[in-house]
């Protein structure tokens, strides 16, 4: 085998076998080929028998390069998970990646936003286009992030079927899950009229969101669409689309949304990756009791 033949079946097992994002996908192909290329491997059985040693100095490699304790630690995981691969492939009976542990890295919390900054940044990047439908565009993709909670590319998987919304509506997120989400009348309406001014012909089962030249939106666009209103605004550069998610959990749970129900709505795995929210949460009482209490900032 090649190398491109087993980045490729890497790659298909990746977005078809286990639906990672392209995000993803593109991050665990890239550690995999630069594995491939260091180590000189060319067939599945040299990869499944690579151990934690030969993990460590391809680290080692890494770090050298400037890489920080986050990314080293998502490349490990990349790379174990490549190595379980290879010694499935090979019929290995115990598949399991070599056991070996990734640097500290300390998490930091999401920084919501306003509900009235979620809403300034939708409607000042419908206002700043030069063209009506895209302004519309983009304002309901944004509105169905922050009011639904939705990752980017959920919003951006919705099909032209979808567009009739009604008080929910059912998303595929990470791994196929499937959950129901809230729709707000504000996010119906911005949709309805991204819909009735759209330009192109769309089918059925075709990407709801458009670009100007009528394929599939891409994220890159909404990411900057919000990128200039945010420098407009003088919000900090973590007002990114994916904030607008953040912000949809910090605020229910601010208004005594239960933990289960939050993890639900946005479509978690586990249960301790929804808790960080109530770290936010705590962190958010804290600055607004800073801010106002007259004796918050003195000592003693």
């Amino acid at each position: 085998m090649s190398l491109h033949d087993l980045l490729a079946e890497w790659r298909d097992h990746l977005s078809e076998g286990r639906r990672r994002s392209p995000h993803t996908v593109r991050a665990y192909c890239a550690a995999a080929e630069r594995l491939l290329k260091a180590r000189d491997l060319a067939d599945w059985h040299a990869v499944a028998s690579l151990e934690a040693h030969d993990l460590r100095k391809q680290l080692a490699a890494r770090r050298n390069d400037g890489l920080s304790n986050a990314s080293t630690a998502r490349e490990l995981s990349a790379l174990k998970a490549f190595i379980a691969f290879a010694r499935a492939q090979s019929g290995d009976p115990d598949p399991a990646a070599p056991r070996l542990r990734g640097p500290r890295t300390k998490k930091g919390l999401p920084r919501p936003i306003t509900p009235d900054e979620a809403v300034n940044i939708a409607d000042l990047v419908a206002g700043s286009s030069d063209e009506d439908w895209v302004g519309a565009r983009d304002r309901a993709v944004l509105l169905l992030m922050y009011g639904s909670g939705l990752r980017i590319a959920e919003a951006l998987s919705l099909t032209w079927k979808d567009a009739q919304l009604g008080e929910t509506l059912q998303v595929t997120g990470k791994g196929g899950k499937q959950r129901i989400v809230p729709i707000l009348p504000i996010t119906r309406t911005a949709v309805a009229q991204y819909v009735s001014l759209c330009p192109w012909k769309v089918a059925a089962d075709e990407s709801l969101f458009r670009g100007v030249k009528g394929g599939p939106l891409s994220a890159g666009m909404v990411q900057k669409a919000m990128a200039n209103a945010r420098r407009a605004l003088g919000l900090p550069d973590t007002a990114t689309p994916h904030a607008l998610r953040h912000s949809f959990a910090t605020h229910l749970l601010g208004a005594g949304a239960d933990l289960r129900s939050l993890q639900e709505l946005l479509g978690h795995a586990s249960l301790g990756s929804t808790q960080i929210y109530t770290k936010v949460d705590a962190a958010t009482m804290l600055e607004n009791y800073r801010s106002a209490h007259p004796r918050a900032k003195k000592k003693g």
